[in-house]
């Protein structure tokens, strides 16, 4: 039996044939990469908003351990800061014991890191952190960190108990006494561009011991 060899109309239908299959799955690849990199601010934002809220809930953990984090005495308060600006604000200060990866020191890092959260108007969530041990710890203002420059608000929420519900405020709350009371949780409002989103973070209470995480 003679085997016949493809006639050039076959040859010249299948080349036709793989020219649109080609195309086809190009014309499929170029659309796919123009979704994936339509959505990549999206993307980005979505985990930075991600990144720093696990980071924030950690380092705040972290507050709540022995020694920063004392039975006796509340992990997190209100306290008056006087900023680099030199105008004083009342900002929720926390201990970090060993200080924080984000940190920039002039010399050796140093224990016992008294840090406080601001957030400024284009410029972002900020740590504001000096040491007891330094010589002029009472003085001097502390260092200023970005911790995320797409925070563009930040607010306190607070349990009421007796209507058992929280309310937001946009200032640290006194008390009937005039005291500054330390928050429940931590509203953060993340923004970029036309996208927003907003985050809960809860104030942990004082852990005895090692955490179970």
């Amino acid at each position: 039996m003679k085997r016949r060899g493809f006639t050039l109309l076959e040859t010249l239908v299948a080349l036709a044939l793989t020219g649109l299959l080609m195309v086809a799955l190009n014309t499929f690849v170029f659309s796919m990469g123009e979704l994936w990199g339509r959505n990549t601010d999206v993307r980005l934002f979505d985990q930075h908003v991600r990144a720093v809220t696990r980071f924030l809930e950690s380092e705040l953990r972290t507050a709540a351990l022995p020694p920063a984090g004392d039975a006796e005495q509340a992990p997190f308060t209100a306290q008056e800061i006087r900023p680099q600006s030199g105008m004083t604000e009342t900002l929720l200060t926390f201990e970090l014991y060993e200080g924080s990866r984000l940190f920039v020191w002039p010399g050796q890092p140093l224990p016992e890191v008294v840090c406080s959260l601001a957030v400024r108007d284009r410029v972002g969530l900020l740590y504001l952190w000096h040491s007891r041990l330094e010589k002029n710890f009472a003085e001097q203002s502390p260092r200023e960190t970005i911790v995320s420059p797409l925070v563009s608000a930040m607010s306190y929420d607070y349990y009421d108990a007796d209507f058992k519900n929280w309310k937001n405020e946009t200032q640290l709350r006194r008390n009937s006494d005039g005291e500054y009371e330390a928050p429940q949780r931590l509203r953060l409002k993340f923004t970029y561009q036309t996208r927003s989103q907003e985050v809960l973070i809860m104030l942990p209470t004082v852990t005895q011991g090692v955490p179970a995480f």
